[in-house]
């Protein structure tokens, strides 16, 4: 979500002890953007940096940037390091940020690794993952442990220990676990615990008179006793900092507040992201959905056009002459699937209005912009060098286009398979996924 609508409205939200207490930016999700060439990942930290710049967000007020997926475990053990640096036990820390940014995701993954005391995944209750806003209504909270020298000291221990591993030195369970997550997943990474809860020795209890009855008599079962919820000692909380999970704060003008249930179901990517490409000529038309159009109007010379969004949202291609038939016989259908429910859901949707746009290529290989179609995804442009492009997208009313430029994935078109005989689009082709803090032959 760059630019993010959320950085501008930090200082306020902080007030004035920001420089004091320190702001710890989290870029989430990477897991789903594919790599489009080596070093991609210090490109998008330098694009959340200047994201960061623009809010005003700089200096002391800036601890750190950080890259990492909450769902898969990448990056999460460096931020839980730098998070320990930062703060070790000095203040409470709030997982800020919009709806649907896995806040709540984050907050789980904290809570079972070294950032929490060791018996407090057993009692916290874990937050709620929804991509609604208002789920998490209460401020909950974890206790952060104290990262003394001791316990930094042996969490590094276990750190280089499992760095060392292969693939095929993990258990069967975690090697179930790992390609399940490299499914979803470019980027993976392991959370552990160097610091485990110690369990006593499970104890028997039983009742003699229970047992001992006649042959003719049916044993009688005492009824099943509650379970006492653990709880903190006073002395294990009086002095701890905490870690609080919080609201999410609702964007304005996303195209995620006019989705149903079962629309967002579809819309929101929860699998590594397959870019899309086709080459489309001036007079041809792109739907993604019927969330997103882009006509491209007037050029000289073909044009790739590279869709970045959920796999289950469909793109279509057609032309201009046909767009408006398309669009009006298969929107709130299957064919476009999202909005879904005939006629009578498109009552109540907005009406998809224009903005023109005007770019200039700089060549085959390398994006010029990014059309960003709200939080639908977006499209990345490239075109021949200096061949300007005249283009007209779409979004719905009251949802925000925006043209980022320089292009988050500049090189996306080069991630696509052979041309489709007889069509506009070329073959997908999803990149190897890449395991962190682990010596496998497919690294790079």
């Amino acid at each position: 979500e760059l630019p993010d609508p959320v950085l501008p409205q930090l200082p306020a939200l902080l007030g004035p002890d920001v420089p004091a207490a320190g702001v710890l930016v989290v870029g989430n999700k990477v897991d789903l953007l594919p790599a489009d060439c080596r070093g991609h990942l210090g490109r998008l930290r330098q694009r959340v940096a200047a994201a960061c710049a623009r809010a005003g967000l700089r200096g002391p007020a800036l601890v750190d940037i950080r890259l990492v997926s909450a769902k898969t475990g990448y990056g999460i053990e460096g931020l839980v390091s730098r998070l320990q640096r930062s703060w070790k036990c000095a203040g409470d820390v709030y997982l800020l940020g919009a709806t649907n940014y896995g806040k709540s995701t984050l907050f789980n993954t904290l809570l079972r690794s070294d950032y929490c005391k060791s018996r407090a995944p057993d009692i916290i209750d874990r937050a709620t993952v929804s991509p609604w806003p208002g789920t998490t209504l209460n401020l909950l909270k974890f206790p952060i442990i104290n990262p003394t020298c001791d316990r930094i000291f042996r969490r590094q221990e276990r750190l280089k220990e499992e760095a060392t591993k292969t693939e095929d030195q993990l258990s069967s369970e975690e090697k179930k676990n790992l390609n399940q997550l490299k499914k979803q997943g470019y980027l993976v990474g392991e959370v552990g615990r160097t610091f485990q809860r110690q369990k006593s020795s499970a104890e028997i209890d039983f009742d003699p008179d229970v047992l001992s009855y006649s042959m003719d008599e049916d044993p009688r079962h005492p009824p099943k006793k509650q379970e006492e919820r653990e709880e903190f000692t006073h002395n294990e909380v009086k002095d701890a900092r905490w870690c609080f999970d919080t609201p999410g704060i609702v964007k304005e003008d996303c195209v995620l507040n006019l989705l149903t249930e079962k629309e967002v179901k579809l819309f929101l990517p929860s699998h590594a992201i397959v870019p899309r490409t086709f080459i489309l000529k001036p007079g041809m038309v792109l739907f993604l959905a019927a969330l997103g159009r882009i006509d491209y109007f007037e050029g000289e010379k073909p044009a790739w056009f590279s869709v970045l969004a959920s796999n289950l949202l469909p793109v279509h291609v057609t032309t201009l002459n046909n767009a408006e038939a398309v669009h009006e016989k298969h929107t709130a259908q299957e064919f476009l699937k999202v909005p879904m429910g005939g006629e009578e859901r498109m009552k109540e949707f907005p009406p998809l209005v224009p903005q023109d746009i005007t770019l200039k290529g700089i060549g085959t290989t390398e994006a010029v912009a990014d059309i960003k179609l709200s939080s639908a995804g977006w499209v990345a442009v490239t075109a021949h060098a200096e061949e300007e492009l005249l283009l007209r997208a779409y979004t719905p009313k009251g949802t925000a286009l925006v043209v980022r430029e320089p292009p988050l994935l500049p090189y996306i078109s080069t991630i696509r398979g052979a041309r489709i005989p007889g069509t506009p689009a070329y073959r997908t082709k999803k990149p190897p996924s890449f395991v962190e803090n682990l010596r496998t032959t497919g690294s790079r």
